[in-house]
């Protein structure tokens, strides 16, 4: 399909078949997925894949499932077959930029936005948008703070690495569309903003 389809269908599922997805399947939707922009590539992001059914559960306990199909909605995260942790490191980014092509002899680069989250994002959305071009689905999860450190020690992940959310893969099931969608996306001149802010343009 072709990229506009592709960004158009894409949207969160929060149900999913019971079939596994292939292995070639999940390993081009990650290859994709690492070919993500990065400062001074820097390549900081990094990805956990969880198939094992009961590891799926526990996460799913972690992520406060219960209470979330005692409010009307079908099981999410026990239900889909393949569960991806996208991870960034603040120090990969650190380290990059104290080398010397980076410094060139001046004081080591400040961050007033951190990188390591843009390109974390950067990352999240080839996730989401090369499963939509393998015919699959996905969702994805913030766990909280407390939800990320007991993921991370149910999944060996390093201090100096952190999660920053995890998406769920599959082949989508109905599902119960959230309420939020009622809202409706905002139209083109809301958000385009011409030469500067408060000057409109675009159309929808």
């Amino acid at each position: 399909m072709d990229f506009e389809e592709l960004v158009r269908r894409r949207r969160m599922v929060r149900r999913f078949s019971p079939e596994p997805v292939s292995e070639e399947k999940l390993a081009r939707i990650l290859d994709l997925a690492r070919r993500a922009p990065s400062a001074g590539f820097s390549q900081g992001q990094s990805f956990v894949v969880v198939t094992d059914a009961a590891r799926r559960a526990e996460i799913a306990r972690i992520a406060g499932e219960r209470a979330y199909v005692e409010r009307g909605f079908d099981p999410w995260l026990s239900g889909a077959p393949v569960h991806v942790v996208v991870c960034v490191s603040e120090r990969a980014y650190r380290e990059r930029y104290r080398e010397p092509d980076k410094l060139r002899g001046g004081p080591e680069k400040q961050w007033p936005v951190p990188h390591w989250y843009v390109d974390g994002g950067c990352a999240l959305m080839l996730l989401l948008l090369a499963a939509v071009n393998e015919g699959l689905a996905a969702g994805f999860l913030d766990l909280g703070t407390e939800g990320y450190l007991r993921l991370r020690d149910l999944l060996g992940i390093p201090d100096d690495v952190q999660p920053i959310g995890l998406v769920t893969l599959g082949i989508p099931a109905a599902d119960r569309r959230s309420g939020s969608l009622a809202r409706g996306r905002k139209p083109l001149e809301e958000v385009v903003h011409r030469e500067s802010w408060g000057s409109r343009g675009g159309s929808d």
